[in-house]
């Protein structure tokens, strides 16, 4: 896979670059609210609930460092996706649909592991056991 180990991610592995990019809280969000086209900075915070205009700022510079995102000064003040950033659209889908597919599953794994001992508490017992 493009010069990654079949064993895991080595350090020049492309698809870290990836996880990189898309592991930022507020990218991917970023990027599907500019998927329909280009928009100012008070509309996509409109977009996305929940992030400060702060925050917001940063992760669009952030976006047009990786060249995903370039600022428009013309017809009005925007942003927009880059052709480069709009190839992030398909795996973002895909993404979505295995989310969707399989969220239920990683719920109940979550919950379940919530009700297991922590790996501290284990510990600590087997300690006390020994002692």
């Amino acid at each position: 896979m493009y010069g990654c180990a079949p064993s895991g991610f080595v350090s020049d592995c492309p698809a870290r670059l990836a996880v990189e990019i898309l592991s930022d809280k507020w990218a991917v969000p970023v990027v599907w609210s500019l998927s329909q086209g280009p928009l100012r900075h008070g509309e996509i915070a409109d977009v996305i609930h929940g992030v400060s205009r702060k925050v917001l700022t940063q992760t669009l510079r952030r976006l047009q460092s990786y060249g995903l995102v370039a600022s428009e000064t013309r017809p009005q003040a925007g942003y927009r996706l880059t052709e480069l950033g709009s190839t992030l659209i398909e795996p973002i889908r895909v993404l979505t649909d295995w989310s969707a597919q399989h969220s239920e599953a990683v719920i109940d794994s979550q919950e379940t592991a919530a009700v297991l001992p922590s790996t501290t508490a284990f510990r600590t017992r087997r300690s006390e056991q020994a002692s």
